[in-house]
């Protein structure tokens, strides 16, 4: 059964509504450089203006720049609906920098939809700050529910100034992320589950993700197909064809609605999906 919250409007948010994608655009402000997990399919180390995918950007705003990009922005000719911080690492590594540019973009733009996509590893503790500053929408990227699987996907987490690794790091990211969807759904706030499908890794487990996250009352879920990048643990895996995709997504709508139109957008992206 999907959630019920998967109801909701989302009509001018062009990431949780495939219609408004054609009419609303959106802008993702690169204001958190710095990670605190690191996946085995990531690498933020290459910022080439013709990739298009998550974790590039041309450059790193400081927040007082970020809302004055803002404002450029929004003398063009595409309607901007929706403000999103979305790296080129996570929002909460350092979590003043996206506080600082959020409650700015809302003191000036109270009208815009603000949205947050984070690895939700460091996210319980912000969750009064983002509904304080305005956060409407939040994005948690959770690639396990099983431990044993999540030691596969990431290589390290650091918390607090400790690092943890193996399966002892999956099952704390797995912890605070449960913590940080439910906590989020109790708010109102609006929440989307990414998870990137990793061929003979997670791609068995994302309809287990689903009715997990369903459970603690997610609204939305974007399953993406892993890009295999250089230099990364994962760089000779093979990408999720797009039959296999159709059948990940089919098995997970039994407990989501499924997002279809992901473009995988950069940091920095700017304008209409």
């Amino acid at each position: 059964m999907q959630a019920v919250s998967a109801q909701r409007d989302f009509s001018n948010h062009p990431c949780f509504d495939a219609g408004a994608r054609h009419s609303h655009g959106r802008i993702h402000l690169p204001v958190a450089p710095q990670c605190n997990i690191q996946c085995n399919y990531c690498n933020r180390r290459y910022g080439c203006p013709n990739e298009n995918r998550p974790g590039v950007t041309t450059a790193v705003l400081e927040p007082d720049q970020a809302l004055m990009h803002l404002n450029r922005q929004l003398k063009g000719t595409v309607k901007i609906a929706v403000v999103g911080i979305a790296g080129p690492g996570d929002p909460l590594c350092e979590p003043q920098r996206t506080l600082e540019t959020i409650r700015a973009v809302h003191a000036v733009h109270p009208e815009m939809l603000l949205c947050i996509s984070t690895n939700g590893f460091n996210l319980p503790g912000y969750i009064h700050d983002f509904v304080e500053a305005g956060v409407t929408h939040v994005t948690v990227t959770v690639n396990a529910i099983d431990p044993e699987i999540g030691k596969l996907i990431y290589s390290s987490a650091t918390l607090d100034g400790k690092t943890y690794q193996g399966i002892r790091a999956a099952e704390v990211i797995l912890a605070r992320q449960r913590e940080a969807v439910a906590g989020l759904t109790q708010t109102g706030m609006t929440v989307k589950i990414n998870t990137v499908v990793i061929p003979g890794v997670n791609s068995h487990h994302v309809r287990a993700i689903a009715r997990e996250m369903s459970r603690l009352g997610a609204d939305l879920m974007n399953c993406i197909a892993m890009m295999p990048l250089a230099d990364t643990p994962f760089e000779s895996f093979k990408a999720p064809t797009a039959v296999e995709m159709r059948r990940i997504r089919k098995g997970a709508s039994e407990f989501l609605l499924q997002m279809y139109h992901c473009k995988r957008c950069r940091a920095d992206a700017v304008g209409l999906i």
